[in-house]
C-alpha cells in the first residue's frame, strides 16, 4: 500500500459542498491519486478530499512544484496505461505546469488534470488575490496541447465535465484534460446533494475495427512483397500484444525496426529487430526502409520523417500501409504530429487492433538467414565511469532481477541492453524537454507499488534533468515509493556544447569555448547530498568504476527493502558513437 495522511474522522454533517459532490465524483471514476502543489484557489477541493473522503480513493500525493505533479501522472500512466489525476493551483500553477503537459501530450499519455481559478464572479472576489489569480480564459494556456479543456459554471456541470474529460482522456489518441473548477464554485453550500450519475456509463469507447476492404488491401500487399519492414512506434504494454508482434513479424519474415523514444514493443534480441533502438533511424534500420517493398508503420512518431532520414532524397518505391489514429489530435500550433508520409491504405485504427486482424489472413513466408549479431566490443580496462561501465552492471542485473526502466539518457547506446517484455522500458518523456525524468520515475514507482509489481523501477538521467526535476524525490520518500535513479553527471549540459562544437565549426571559430554557459561545475553540486536531504538513500559521488558495482549492489538492496535510492554516477563526457541506434556486427565492431 501507498503511504497515506490519515485526516481525523469528521462528524455527521447534514451541510454539503459543491466541492463535496466533486470529490465524490473523483471517487466514482475510479481516479487512485492526485498528484497536487496546494493553492488557494481550490481550498474547498482540498478540504473535500481530505474532510469529506478522508484523503483516499482518491489519494493527495504532495508534489514540491507543478511540473513534478504533472510528471509523476504521466509515469504512473505509461506503467499502468490508467490515468490518474493531477491538480494545480489557478493561473500561476499551470503556467508552472505547461512543460510537463505538452510532454503528456507528445506522449499520448491519459490525464486528469484540475485546475482552479478565483471566483469568476468580480463581487466574490479578494482584493489582490483573487484579481491576479483569475484569467479571463484560463483554458487557453494549455487548450493548444490538451485533448479538451472546460470551465464549468455548476455543480452538476463539473460532474458531467470530469466524466467528459475522463472519457475524451483515455479515448486513443490517449491524452490529457483540463478541467477549471471556479473558487466560488466549489466553496458554494449545496440545497441537495446533484444527481450522480453511473460512472460505467460513461466509460471510453474502445477505437472502431479496420476496415474490411483496407484489411484485404493491406493482406495482398504482404503476401505479395518478397521483403517487408515493419516499424512498431506507440503501442500497449500487453504481453499478449508483445506476443502477437512477434508472431505477426516471424509469419511475415520481416524486418522490424523499434526506437528508444517510445516503450519496448517488440524483443531487440530477436534476429528479426534489424538495428539496436536509438532516438534516430541507424543505417541498419533506414536500410531496411529503402529495401523493403512494404513498409507498415504502425503509430510511429515523425512517420513521414522515418522515410526521409532512410531515403536522403531518392523516391519512395516501397507500398506503404500506415496505422494510427494520431492524426484526429494534430493541431496547428505543435509540430508533434510529425512530417506527413505518403500510404497506399491508411487505417485509423490502434496498431495492435490491426495486427490481431492481420495476422491470421497474411501467408507464412519462408525464413530467412540473419545476421548473427555478436556481443558489444569489450568495455575500456579503465576506471572510467562511463554510461557503458553502467550498462555492463545493468547487464549482469537483469539476469537475477526484472528491472522497469523508466528513463534513459541521450547519450545511451540501444545496444547495451535488450527488450524481452513490454515493462522493460517505459520510452522518453514525449515533448523533448528536461526536468521530466524525476517525476517520470516516482510515477513508474507508484504504479509498480500499486500493481503489487516485482520489479525494480530505475531511471537513468542527467545530471541537468535531475537538477530541474529533483524535488520528486521528495515526494517518492513521504509516500514510501520504492525507486532507484541512476544521475549520469557529466557536470554539463553536454547535448549543447555538442551543438555549440558544431557551430563553432562551421564558422571557423574555437571549439575549445563550446563548454561556456553549459557547465555545471564551480561550484559543482553534490547530487547525492542534495537527494539525502529530502530523506532518500544515497551513494556518491561515484568516480571510479570499481566503485559501481557496490553502490548498485546496495542501492537495489534498499530498493528491495522499500527505500527511494539515488545514485550520482560521475560519467566522463561524451556519447556512445552507436547512441544513434546502429546494430553492432562484426563490421561495425571492427570499425571501432
Amino acid at each position: 500500500m501507498i503511504k497515506r495522511e490519515i485526516p481525523i474522522p469528521t462528524p455527521e454533517q447534514d451541510s454539503l459542498w459543491g466541492s463535496d459532490a466533486i470529490a465524490q465524483c473523483l471517487r466514482a471514476m475510479g481516479i487512485p491519486f492526485l498528484a497536487l502543489n496546494p493553492g488557494a484557489s481550490y481550498r474547498g477541493l482540498h478540504d473535500s478530499l481530505v474532510n469529506h473522503l478522508g484523503n483516499a480513493s482518491p489519494q493527495m500525493l504532495l508534489c514540491l512544484h507543478e511540473e513534478v505533479a504533472i510528471s509523476i501522472a504521466q509515469g504512473y500512466a505509461k506503467a499502468s496505461g490508467k490515468m490518474m489525476g493531477a491538480v494545480v493551483h489557478s493561473n500561476v500553477g499551470l503556467m508552472h505546469a505547461t512543460m510537463a503537459i505538452f510532454n503528456a501530450w507528445c506522449d499520448r499519455s491519459p490525464m486528469l488534470i484540475l485546475g482552479a481559478t478565483g471566483p469568476w464572479d468580480a463581487a466574490k472576489r479578494r482584493p489582490w488575490i483573487d484579481w491576479i489569480h483569475t484569467a479571463a480564459d484560463q483554458g487557453a494556456l494549455v487548450r493548444d496541447y490538451t485533448k479538451w479543456d472546460n470551465q464549468p459554471g455548476s455543480v452538476p456541470a463539473a460532474i458531467e465535465a470530469l466524466l467528459r474529460g475522463s472519457q475524451i482522456a483515455q479515448t486513443a489518441p490517449r491524452g490529457p484534460v483540463y478541467v477549471n473548477l471556479d473558487a466560488a464554485l466549489q466553496e458554494g453550500k449545496l440545497q441537495e446533494a446533484p444527481f450522480q450519475p453511473d460512472v460505467k456509463r460513461f466509460a471510453a469507447p474502445k477505437s472502431s475495427p479496420p476496415n474490411p476492404q483496407d484489411l484485404e488491401r493491406s493482406i495482398a500487399l504482404l503476401n505479395q512483397a518478397s521483403k517487408v519492414t515493419l516499424l512498431f512506434g506507440r503501442m500497449s504494454r500487453s504481453k499478449d500484444d508483445w506476443d502477437l508482434r512477434v508472431k505477426f513479424a516471424e509469419k511475415l519474415n520481416a524486418e522490424v525496426v523499434t526506437d528508444l523514444k517510445n516503450a519496448a514493443v517488440f524483443p531487440t534480441h530477436h534476429p528479426q529487430h534489424c538495428s539496436s533502438p536509438g532516438y534516430f533511424m541507424s543505417p541498419d534500420a533506414c536500410k531496411a526502409v529503402k529495401e523493403a517493398e512494404v513498409v507498415v508503420l504502425f503509430d510511429w512518431v515523425d512517420p513521414g520523417g522515418a522515410f526521409k532520414q532512410s531515403l536522403q532524397g531518392v523516391p519512395l518505391k516501397a507500398k506503404v500501409i500506415h496505422v494510427s489514429l494520431d492524426m484526429h489530435i494534430h493541431r496547428g500550433w505543435s509540430m508533434d504530429m510529425g512530417s506527413l508520409p505518403a500510404a497506399d491504405v491508411f487505417m485509423l485504427c490502434e496498431p495492435d487492433d490491426v495486427i490481431q486482424a492481420l495476422v491470421h489472413g497474411v501467408q507464412e513466408k519462408p525464413k530467412s538467414e540473419w545476421p548473427v549479431r555478436t556481443k558489444l566490443p569489450n568495455a575500456p580496462n579503465d576506471d572510467v565511469v562511463s554510461l557503458r561501465a553502467i550498462a555492463d552492471i545493468l547487464q549482469k542485473l537483469t539476469t537475477i532481477e526484472e528491472l522497469c526502466i523508466a528513463r534513459l539518457p541521450l547519450g545511451w547506446n540501444g545496444a547495451y541492453l535488450h527488450w524481452s517484455h513490454p515493462m522493460d522500458y517505459l520510452g522518453a518523456e514525449g515533448g523533448g524537454g528536461i526536468g521530466a525524468g524525476p517525476g517520470n520515475a516516482v510515477g513508474v514507482g507508484l504504479a509498480l507499488k500499486e500493481m503489487n509489481s516485482q520489479r525494480i523501477p530505475l531511471a537513468l538521467i542527467g545530471d541537468g534533468d535531475f537538477l530541474m526535476g529533483n524535488t520528486a524525490v521528495w515526494t517518492a520518500v513521504r509516500y514510501a515509493i520504492p525507486m532507484l535513479i541512476v544521475v549520469c553527471n557529466n557536470h554539463s549540459f553536454f547535448n549543447d556544447e555538442l551543438h555549440q562544437e558544431r557551430v563553432a565549426k562551421e564558422r571557423s571559430r574555437p571549439i575549445e569555448n563550446k563548454w561556456i554557459g553549459q557547465r555545471i561545475s564551480e561550484p559543482q553540486i553534490d547530487i547525492a547530498q542534495m537527494a539525502a536531504s529530502m530523506g532518500a538513500k544515497a551513494l556518491g559521488p561515484i568516480t571510479r568504476k570499481q566503485d559501481l558495482q557496490a553502490a548498485f549492489d546496495q542501492a537495489v538492496a534498499w530498493v528491495k527493502e522499500g527505500y527511494t535510492c539515488i545514485i550520482d554516477a560521475c560519467v566522463a563526457p561524451g556519447y556512445d558513437a552507436n547512441m544513434s541506434g546502429q546494430t553492432v556486427t562484426n563490421s561495425a565492431a571492427h570499425k571501432r
